[in-house]
């Protein structure tokens, strides 16, 4: 059986292609920071006309509370199921679409939460939320 005289050395880990792959990295970085620099400073005149159309600013949401008895009210106001849906109807235009935030008690039975969701439908209304609470691991709402 022969005898091993020599000691075999611990194998070593090449770190050179990590290195280039770093370097590359903090190059194109670099270079992409500088595109964005010369891009906001381009000195361009911009177009000019005699008439713009209407421009559409951006709509706070509606929010519709829903009370523990039931009753709704939108944006603070009390209304009908039926007053929900036609005012959330008028509030759609050709060019906007408006959003919907429902606040329900928590104590209420889901039904009327459920009328709320149904008067959004049947007024076409797509972007539409809902809020809750998320309950922290003691058991407590925050």
């Amino acid at each position: 059986m022969p005898l091993k005289l020599q000691h075999d050395e611990m194998p070593a880990m090449n770190l050179t292609s990590m290195i280039d792959v770093l370097f590359l990295l903090i190059i194109f970085f670099m270079v992409a920071t500088k595109f964005d620099e010369m891009e906001r400073n381009i000195e361009i005149d911009v177009p000019q006309v005699a008439q713009a159309g209407e421009g559409t600013t951006p709509r706070q949401p509606l929010v519709v509370s829903v009370a523990p008895d039931g009753h709704l009210e939108l944006d603070g106001n009390k209304v009908t199921a039926e007053e929900l849906t036609s005012r959330l109807a008028a509030a759609r235009t050709p060019l906007t679409e408006p959003t919907v935030i429902i606040h329900g008690d928590a104590a209420c039975p889901f039904q009327h939460v459920a009328t709320a969701l149904g008067a959004c439908r049947q007024a076409g209304v797509s972007e539409l939320g809902i809020t809750v609470r998320i309950a922290s691991a003691g058991g407590t709402t925050r």
